[in-house]
């Protein structure tokens, strides 16, 4: 379906983006009734409890058995009807989920252990790195791919993601994350355009990589490669390399900002400077939170972490996908190729090719800010944090589990090593200028405003 298909009213039915919105802004709505109504969606956000011992793992599962049977149900009922609406076949989709949503409780059970805690692996990380280890030893079966929906988990566990952010927060921080994420995406597009196109390769090609590195890794370079015309290996060979090296920042970025002793708020900005993607900057971001509350030896918390990075990454970088794939759309058909005037982009392509789940990130905040004004601190963190932001934070912990783990399932490192070094070249170079120009941001300039943040 193209994108002239899918405009107006019948685009938010049929586009995967409006649905993540729709199931996201569905289970924020349910708990804010149920709140209302004194209960809560507690026993349906199940979790496996920590664990040192087989017979205590037994016994928590056993007596939750039901509570994982229903959450099944419900996360195969909802991306099912969503799959359904945007023209995927369900009957495909049911067993592949059926064993990925197993898989994901087995690696939950196993991140919960004591001994895994002890090495910080958290479960999403857990996930991506089993997955990464059996899609480059297993052959799985094509049928599988059904299950593997990465872009529409961790799509829905941003909107989630929103409700757990204060409203006020991003209006406070916003500008903030604003003008740091444009330097970002502009000098970062910038360094890999021209290195790409130096080294030899086609524009539209170093166009892809450029804004795969500068903005929101996967789904910019999807967006853009339409934008542009570009080949269909060229995007393949740049999603590629934006899982490669956001894998390798997941495990980069926070051990550098341990070394360095960075609050949580600094690093949750650096990380959302320097990741490529929003699932692996997540699960970077949880990682170095987790180990600063764990430790207590730098200030901050997970939750002061994840709302840098979001502010930053998902307010800030995602938010410049619309605007390169107009830009450079502009450029590919009035520069790069001759085509005819009734040939040129309509402007209203920035709203068609625009993340939408961004708007689900805003307004799931807005709808619990609205939701809990009034409430005095005490009462928030007495009965909202664990009633009603709780559910909504297990669940949204669910759905990235189930993100990275498709991530790591759907990662071969083999493609990169048909494209040969230039691609690999040109964007180790924006890598570099990334890293340096998101720590000199996010520490030097701007940690003031990153350190205390939400205080």
């Amino acid at each position: 379906m193209t994108a002239t298909e899918t405009r107006g009213w019948r685009e938010m039915w049929r586009k995967e983006d409006w649905w993540a919105v729709w199931i996201g802004l569905g289970i924020v709505a349910a708990a804010c009734i149920a709140f209302a109504n004194g209960t809560s969606l507690r026993w349906l956000a199940v979790l496996p409890a920590r664990w040192s011992s087989i017979m205590a793992l037994a016994g928590d599962l056993g007596s939750n058995g039901l509570r994982y049977l229903a959450l099944f149900v419900f996360w195969t009922a909802v991306f099912a009807i969503a799959l359904r609406a945007v023209g995927q076949r369900v009957t495909a989709f049911l067993p592949a989920f059926a064993i990925l949503f197993a898989a994901a409780t087995a690696i939950f059970v196993l991140g919960q252990w004591q001994g895994a805690t002890a090495f910080n692996l958290e479960p999403p990380l857990l996930a991506l790195l089993i997955g990464l280890v059996i899609a480059n030893t297993v052959r799985l079966p094509a049928w599988f791919d059904a299950g593997l929906r990465g872009e529409l988990y961790v799509k829905t566990g941003i909107v989630l993601l929103g409700a757990t952010l204060p409203l006020t927060l991003i209006a406070l921080a916003g500008p903030v994350a604003l003008l740091q994420a444009s330097i970002v995406s502009v000098v970062t597009f910038g360094a890999i355009y021209l290195a790409a196109v130096r080294l030899g390769l086609d524009r539209r090609f170093a166009a892809t990589l450029g804004v795969g590195g500068a903005v929101c890794g996967v789904s910019a370079a999807i967006a853009v490669a339409g934008a542009v015309n570009a080949k269909r290996e060229h995007v393949a060979i740049t999603i590629t390399l934006v899982i490669l090296w956001a894998i390798a920042m997941i495990f980069a970025l926070p051990a550098v900002a341990w070394a360095l002793r960075l609050p949580t708020g600094v690093a949750g900005a650096w990380i959302g400077t320097s990741e490529f993607a929003d699932a692996a900057g997540i699960a970077a971001t949880q990682a170095y939170g987790g180990l600063a509350e764990r430790t207590g030896a730098v200030p901050g918390t997970t939750e002061q972490a994840l709302q840098a990075f979001t502010l930053v990454k998902v307010v800030g970088r995602d938010m410049w996908i619309g605007i390169w794939a107009v830009v450079l759309a502009i450029v590919a058909t009035t520069r790069w190729e001759a085509a005819p005037a009734s040939a040129r982009p309509d402007p209203r392509e920035i709203w068609v090719r625009f993340p939408k789940f961004v708007f689900g990130f805003l307004i799931g905040s807005a709808i619990v800010s609205t939701f809990t004004a009034g409430l005095s601190l005490a009462d928030y963190n007495r009965l909202v944090a664990p009633d009603l932001i709780g559910p909504i934070k297990d669940l949204r912990t669910w759905v990235f589990i189930f993100c990275f783990l498709s991530i790591g399932l759907t990662t071969r490192f083999r493609d990169l090593a048909r494209a040969g070094p230039r691609p690999f070249g040109a964007f180790a170079i924006g890598v570099g200028i990334n890293l340096a120009l998101g720590f000199v941001l996010s520490v030097w300039l701007l940690g003031g405003y990153w350190t205390t943040l939400g205080q």
